[in-house]
């Protein structure tokens, strides 16, 4: 731990003298380059100063150059600073500052596109809010959230999805995070997950972190596999069965009356990650898992980050009504993460109908683009290279290497998409250990956050880089 005497600072106030203490241990090669530093609490305990000096201090620092942060991990020794004659160290893998790579096209990230998103109606709607002076807007939600959201997205749910869904049974969160640690928690850490395989790896990370133990199960054309489920000894399964990521399938009804007699037999619990169900291009919505279970054993789980954007920290998931009680009685005391300025505008927007039209427009807009960038694709020379498949819902699609001599190359192939600014992930980059070889050589492509003009430089970039990863140059 940083010692420091006090003594002798003389006039100086606290936090400069702290700040110049500081400085000089990281300049003389005390704090070496890379070097986490005490959290604001613990080292404010142990100098004796208050939690608002060390704070000051830290964002002198931060301002100078001395000290960075990164989120959810704390703050860490600049490399600009190396002890004199001593080479500056690299920071460890676990704490390097985060950089965001600029790709020219993204296939990867879950990102929508912001010149969609209705900003002025948006800003007009929070000033609504405010200006109600509402005195709810000061107080917490409650541990499900504002009930007049709740009630909204029921309302929407049933117009929607034709799901009938009591308010109550609905628990707003921040995210899916958020919502998957409550339900960790609610469930138990002596509960056994299945995970489909592959998968969203996040709802395994989440696992991990709460100390939950989670088994992989393959999937099949159909879905996830029954008989593999019932013999991995899971008392609760994650699935997608609207529109599966990565694979894009849709669970055929058959399928669905095979996972729900699973959990009526056992007692167990489906949770129900309703993905992107918003954006089927082709029929209506199909039936939630939700609204045809019978035994009251699904657990319905959704976020506003497609339809809305990543950032709109807002998802909410539904109990089935026999955990209610179980809800109540183990977060008695826990509010909702989201701020309840947020619920009241969402509120709004759903309830005042602006939600519904825009994912009409949403779903008319990734129509279009998506359309685009497979007549682009299928015009181009990668047609002879790759088949397009499952591109009828959702809002990604796979590209399959038809060559079986190429599959072998699919990461040279990658690695030069890279080196042209394409970021195209494989799906092996999803699964749990070893991939099967119906899958190999399959990439990923999650069109939400890419830009309509630049597609057709997008596929020429991809061309060359295909070009260069076949000719080995």
């Amino acid at each position: 731990m940083i010692t420091i005497s006090f003594e002798k600072r003389g006039t100086m106030g606290l936090c400069e003298f702290l700040s110049k203490n500081l400085k000089e241990q990281i300049t003389n090669g005390t704090l070496c380059s890379g070097t986490k530093m005490p959290s604001k609490r613990s080292l404010a305990q142990n100098l004796g100063v208050s939690v608002i000096t060390v704070q000051n201090a830290y964002a002198n620092l931060i301002s100078e150059g001395y000290l960075f942060s990164v989120e959810k991990k704390g703050f860490f020794v600049s490399d600009y600073f190396p002890k004199q004659n001593e080479k500056s160290r690299p920071l460890p893998l676990n704490v390097q500052k985060e950089q965001k790579m600029d790709f020219f096209t993204d296939f990867k990230n879950n990102a929508t596109s912001f010149q969609k998103f209705p900003f002025t109606l948006w800003t007009h709607l929070m000033r609504r809010v405010l200006s109600s002076e509402n005195e709810n807007l000061l107080c917490s939600s409650g541990k499900k959230g504002i009930f007049s959201l709740r009630n909204a997205i029921s309302l929407h749910l049933k117009e929607f999805r034709n799901m009938n869904v009591d308010a109550e049974q609905i628990i707003l969160g921040s995210g899916t995070e958020n919502l998957y640690t409550l339900l960790f928690e609610l469930l138990g850490q002596n509960t056994l997950f299945a995970l489909e395989n592959p998968g969203y790896h996040k709802i395994a990370e989440v696992c991990k972190i709460n100390a939950s133990t989670f088994v992989p199960i393959d999937m099949d054309s159909c879905g996830i596999k029954i008989d593999a489920l019932k013999k991995s000894g899971a008392t609760v399964v994650h699935v997608s069965p609207s529109h599966h990521f990565p694979t894009g399938i849709v669970f055929p009804y058959s399928r669905r009356h095979e996972l729900l007699l699973w959990v009526k037999e056992k007692n167990h619990y489906i949770i129900e990650d309703d993905y992107d169900s918003e954006f089927r291009f082709n029929g209506k919505p199909l039936a939630s898992l939700f609204e045809s279970d019978s035994s009251d054993s699904v657990i319905y789980v959704n976020t506003f980050s497609k339809t809305l954007a990543p950032s709109f920290r807002i998802g909410y998931m539904i109990l089935p009504k026999r955990l209610l009680l179980a809800f109540e009685k183990q977060f008695a005391s826990y509010s909702c993460q989201v701020s309840a300025f947020e619920q009241y505008t969402l509120d709004l927007f759903i309830r005042e109908g602006h939600y519904s039209k825009h994912i009409i427009r949403m779903k008319n807009y990734y129509r279009t683009l998506r359309d685009v960038l497979i007549h682009t694709l299928e015009s181009s020379l990668l047609s002879e290279i790759f088949q397009i498949k499952e591109e009828e819902s959702g809002l990604h699609f796979l590209l399959k290497i038809k060559n079986d001599n190429l599959i072998e190359k699919s990461s040279c192939i990658q690695k030069a998409f890279l080196d042209y600014g394409i970021n195209l992930p494989l799906i092996s980059d999803y699964f749990y250990g070893s991939v099967p070889a119906e899958y190999k050589g399959t990439f990923v492509v999650n069109y939400s956050g890419i830009k309509k003009e630049r597609i057709t430089e997008t596929v020429s970039k991809m061309e060359c880089a295909i070009q260069k990863a076949l000719c080995g140059r």
